[in-house]
């Protein structure tokens, strides 16, 4: 079975030049077609708003458009819409990895659309009273699937059918259908296409056969606004004459109405900066991928390491973190990680010539260390930071300390005891830690501080520095100074707390390296403001504490496994759950509460700090499963299923509720009492919706879906990451080619290098163990290539255009 994953990262930095130009509350939001699947936070009293915002999702539906909308933050009434970014999936290839200012586009109703249509239309010759021939269009609208949802709500929609020509307009309508998105319409509609020559208006002129090439149906999309104006929800065109006397059956996507979003005053909006990438893959099944995965992971064993595939992966990518993302992954879930970091590290070292240098550039190696500790290192940072980054964000102290940017009535000396409460706080909660360091970082630190110290034997402080200049400067100064990148916080902090946290982060930085240096660290400030506030620490009480952390964290002597101590916190969110049977009532029965997922249960709560109102200890989860919409008329619901009745939740939209049902999934795999059939829909009034058995307990009539990867800390699909690699490996294939030149012109010709143009950017140590590799690398991707075209052809003949899979997009000619 082949895959189609789609995922989404990038970064909403600001918007400038907003309408109306005075000083307003803004916030973004990214919607898929017209589903809200992210909201950053409100920026207060802004004309250009800085938000900041990173986003990473898996997408887990089919979309149109990706659009990012900028809104006025109202207390009284509805957020205003003040323009919008839309970019097509097609487009969306142009924008990869690029920062890019985009101008808003108005927001008109009638371009925000959502959903498709099916379709039959046929034409039938029907013989008059008066014994002449005419034909009638006959129109059958089947369903729709996938309308958007109106105010949170699923839409009342209806549709009308139009046969529209020079000279006529006939239009019918369908029954409203109540609360759905996916509305099951299966209403006929005929229209007398050309009419008899006894047919005659009202003023007596006879009416000439009506130009079928110019006649076109035309289906409108409307949700029922009852008292207020209906919306539109999109339309399609279908020109009669494509019908040729023949059926025409097919799936249409519904599009904006052609004067849809063609304002002239399209300038005036502002702007909006985005970084957007956007991966598609296609991860076939797991034996097509032995190759290639085979030769990434004896990359540690190749020499020199600089002629191994995963090296050269990264020397062919125009961005190394593209190559790193997927290959840390890979490394990461075979088990081979530390030793190839530890010979890219010897590498890089290599090239390195003073001592107090080591590991500080953007290598290969320090980036691998890098993802490395944010993919393994997740929990630790939860637990060692994210009780005082709380506290410094939900009650901050003021904390500046320059005098340029003190405010009027600020107090410096108070100020500075403030920084430094909170600094002593973090240092001591990250020097206390070390028991919670995850083995895998402390194996990386390991190797990497005795390869430090090979290279320069004179310097007795490299073996430190090799490891503070990444636990200190790369992982915890960076959690602290952008705590929302690394999940400590749902948001980029205000301006204010932005300020305090970066001088904390200066701080620690600096104590930090304090442990592997002898001289003084106060020369290395630019600012004299903190000179000043350091020359209040002990030098020597902190060098022996981050002496003690890193000796710790870079030891292999085996630690108590963090996270049985205490339960690994997972995921956590607002949602909607079902009261389970308590009330009668059936409307008031879905409240919001606030959902705690830990490695040990799953709890719900009135609100975000209050005591759980209910648990359900991991061990007795039995099941968790979609629910179909028709259970409750409600989108993006899934159950919970274990020892009482299903729990049955609501999540806010198809990314929160995909990710809900991944991460309880993992959590209870190894669940001994797992149920293997459970039930799609709810029991309501007396029955089983999906099946209509009667009795309550029966056991369920659909298969449980196929299990996930156990692992609760790290999830890591080495198939996908391998496919990942491939497509990169696809993209460079020039560049490929082209070291592969490289490497036999230099194996054939030991002479002085000519022309080291095409080559010279490339680190090639060993031409002919490169140049084998290469080959190898080539062919396996060819094989590959075969594999996806295969692959494709049979796609593109199973999915007919038209089919509900690959809907027919605009109009049909």
């Amino acid at each position: 079975e082949v895959r189609v994953l789609q995922n989404l990262r990038g970064k909403i930095y600001d918007a400038k030049h907003l309408v109306p130009n005075k000083m307003r509350d803004f916030f973004c939001t990214i919607n898929l077609d017209q589903e809200e699947v992210f909201r950053t936070q409100v920026v207060e009293k802004s004309l250009s708003p800085y938000f900041g915002e990173e986003f990473y999702f898996e997408i887990p539906r089919p979309f149109q458009w990706l659009s990012f909308y900028i809104y006025d933050k109202s207390v009284l009434q509805k957020d205003l819409r003040i323009g919008k970014v839309s970019i097509k999936k097609e487009d969306l290839c142009n924008y990869t990895g690029k920062e890019n200012w985009f101008m808003l586009q108005p927001v008109d109703s009638n371009s925000e659309v959502q959903g498709k249509v099916h379709l039959e239309l046929k034409l039938n010759e029907l013989i008059t009273d008066n014994g002449s021939v005419c034909q009638q269009l006959v129109v059958q609208i089947k369903e729709c699937h996938g309308l958007p949802l109106i105010n949170g709500q699923n839409c009342d929609p209806y549709a009308t059918v139009s046969l529209v020509g020079p000279s006529r307009n006939d239009q019918k309508k369908t029954k409203v259908k109540k609360k759905t998105s996916n509305p099951q319409f299966n209403e006929t509609f005929y229209f007398e296409v050309t009419r008899s020559s006894s047919y005659t208006k009202k003023s007596q002129f006879q009416v000439e056969e009506e130009d079928i090439e110019k006649l076109e149906v035309r289906v409108d999309l409307w949700n029922n606004g009852n008292l207020v104006q209906d919306v539109f929800l999109g339309e399609i065109k279908v020109p009669v004459k494509v019908l040729r006397n023949d059926s025409f059956q097919a799936w249409y996507l519904l599009q904006p109405r052609e004067n849809g979003n063609k304002s002239s005053k399209t300038d005036d909006l502002g702007s909006l900066r985005l970084n957007i990438c956007y991966t598609e893959d296609c991860v076939l099944p797991s034996e097509y991928y032995t190759s290639l995965r085979n030769l990434l992971l004896k990359s540690s064993d190749v020499q020199p390491i600089s002629a191994s595939a995963a090296y050269i992966l990264s020397e062919v990518c125009r961005d190394k973190y593209d190559a790193v993302l997927p290959l840390v992954r890979l490394l990461l879930h075979h088990h081979k990680l530390v030793p190839f970091v530890a010979a890219v590290a010897e590498l890089d070292l290599k090239d390195t010539q003073e001592a107090n240098t080591v590991f500080r550039g953007n290598s290969l190696a320090t980036r691998c260390v890098d993802e490395m500790m944010k993919i393994v290192g997740k929990h630790y940072l939860k637990v060692t930071l994210k009780p005082v980054i709380d506290e410094i964000c939900e009650s901050p102290k003021p904390c500046e300390i320059d005098p340029i940017k003190l405010r009027e009535g600020d107090n410096v000396e108070i100020n500075m005891e403030n920084l430094r409460y909170y600094v002593d706080k973090v240092f001591r909660e990250i020097v206390r830690s070390s028991i919670s360091c995850p083995t895998l970082m402390c194996d990386v630190f390991y190797s990497l501080r005795h390869l430090a110290a090979k290279r320069f034997p004179n310097d007795p402080h490299v073996q430190y520095s090799a490891v503070s200049s990444f636990v200190f400067l790369r992982f915890f100064a960076v959690a602290v100074v952008s705590p929302h990148t690394f999940h400590l916080r749902p948001h980029h902090p205000d301006a204010q707390t932005s300020r305090t946290l970066t001088l904390i982060s200066k701080a620690i930085q600096t104590l930090g390296s304090w442990g592997s240096l002898t001289k003084s660290k106060l020369s290395s400030f630019k600012e004299t403001f903190m000179c000043e506030f350091f020359k209040t620490f002990q030098e020597e009480k902190f060098t022996e504490s981050v002496k003690k952390f890193l000796d710790d964290v870079s030891s292999t002597e085996s630690k108590e496994p963090s996270g049985l101590s205490e339960p690994v916190h997972l995921k956590e969110g607002e949602m909607y759950k079902r009261a389970q049977g308590r009330t009668r009532i059936g409307k008031k029965n879905f409240k919001k509460r606030w959902f705690c997922l830990t490695s040990r249960e799953l709890t719900y709560h009135k609100q975000q700090d209050k005591e759980p109102i209910f648990t359900i200890p991991i061990k007795n989860i039995l099941a968790v499963e979609k629910l179909d919409e028709n259970s409750f008329n409600k989108k993006n619901m899934f159950q919970v299923l274990h020892g009482e009745k299903p729990l049955y939740i609501q999540a806010n939209n198809c990314v929160e509720a995909s990710e809900w049902i991944e991460a309880l999934c993992r959590v209870t795999r190894c669940n001994q009492r797992r149920l293997s059939f459970y039930h799609p829909s709810a029991f309501l009034n007396g029955s089983w919706l999906c099946c209509k058995a009667t009795i309550e307990n029966t056991v369920g009539c659909a298969r449980c879906t196929a299990d996930v990867p156990a692992d609760t800390q790290i999830e890591i699909d080495g198939d996908r990451e391998t496919e990942r690699i491939y497509s990169l490996f696809t993209i460079n294939m020039s560049k490929l080619q082209k070291l592969e030149e490289a490497c036999g012109s230099i194996a054939v010709y030991q002479g002085p290098r000519k022309e080291p143009d095409d080559y010279s950017n490339f680190t090639i140590e060993d031409s002919v163990a490169t140049f084998h590799t290469l080959k190898q690398i080539i062919d396996t991707v060819e094989k590959l290539n075969e594999s996806h075209e295969k692959y494709q052809k049979k796609r593109s003949s199973s999915a007919k255009y038209g089919s509900e899979e690959n809907p027919i997009v605009g109009k049909v000619s």
